[in-house]
Formats: C-alpha cells, structure tokens, sequence
C-alpha cells in the first residue's frame, strides 16, 4: 500500500512550522501550503489522502478552499484546524464540506493532533477498502461468473490489507488515538 499523505494549509506560517517539527517522524508524508490556492497546485501535483486546513485565510477561505475539494477530490478526508470561533460559518463549513473533524487552535498537544491525524488515515482506508469491496461484490452481482473472477487477485488485496495493518499498527503504536 502506498505511503499515505496529509496537507496541512494555514496562511500563518507559525502554525505551519509548528506542524512541521510537530509530526517530525510520523508515518505518512506531509505537505505544507501557506494558502488555498498554493494547496491546489500541490493538490494538481500529488496523491493527497488527507487535508487539514485552517478557515480564515486571505484570497480564499477555507469554507471555499474546501467546497473545491470536496467537487474535484472528493475522496480526500477534509479536516479544520481553526480558532475561528464564528459558529454559524463553523456549521456551515462542516455541513457544507463534510468536514470529518474540526481540531480547534491551539491544538491540546501533538499526541492528541497525531492520534486525529491517524484516525483520519484510517477512516479513508476503510472508505477505500469498501469502495473496493462494494465494486468486486457488484461485479458478481452483475453476472460475472466465478471462474472469470481473479480469486489469487482477492487474496492479494486481503494479504496486502493484513500487512499493511501490521505495519501501520507498528508504526503507531507509541501514540494513543484520542477521542477529541
């Protein structure tokens, strides 16, 4: 399974930095971008798995930001990290973007952000694997017979699957997943 990734965007570099040395050593890939149109671009360029924005930024605000991600990569998990406190433009944007979850500034501490950020990597794989499971179950339903159907293909996928969730459960296992 390919390495995960997660873009974080924040127009206050502070925060960006803070998140840097923050999640120093976690097992997914990172990408930083100072505004909504620069995590487009990055967005344009690269697989995203996972999206932590920030809601009031200049030019493009995060409401925007993620009502655009959500039409053109919808199956990327969306988050906010924000001390806006306005709660009709909160609910809005979690309404409106689908948001699956909202992490307010200042974070409690790293252990609590990495504990959210892993959750929502693994959200996305279990999205992903029933994505995949509902399509091979559609293609039966649909009249494939089972000889046509790749069995040591299944096997492979679920082999894969156990691995990965070997590894991932290794690699995190320092950090407990937090309920807020």
């Amino acid at each position: 399974m390919e390495k995960r990734t997660v873009l974080f965007v924040d127009d206050e570099e502070n925060i960006l930095s803070s998140l840097k040395r923050g999640l120093k050593g976690e097992p997914y890939e990172t990408f930083f971008a100072i505004s909504g149109k620069e995590a487009l671009e990055i967005l344009q360029q690269n697989q995203v798995h996972v999206i932590v924005t920030d809601m009031r930024m200049p030019e493009m605000d995060g409401l925007e930001f993620l009502m655009t991600v959500k039409e053109e990569y919808p199956h990327i998990i969306r988050m906010v990290l924000s001390g806006y406190a306005d709660i009709d433009s909160l609910l809005g944007s979690i309404n409106q973007g689908e948001i699956f979850r909202f992490i307010p500034k200042p974070w409690k501490t790293n252990e609590v952000l990495k504990g959210i950020i892993r959750q929502s990597i693994d959200y996305y794989d279990l999205h992903s694997e029933r994505e995949m499971l509902m399509s091979f179950v559609e293609h039966i339903i649909e009249g494939t017979e089972p000889e046509q159907v790749n069995f040591r293909l299944v096997q492979a996928i679920i082999a894969k699957h156990k691995k990965h969730l070997s590894e991932w459960k290794q690699k995190c296992h320092s950090v407990p997943l937090s309920s807020e």
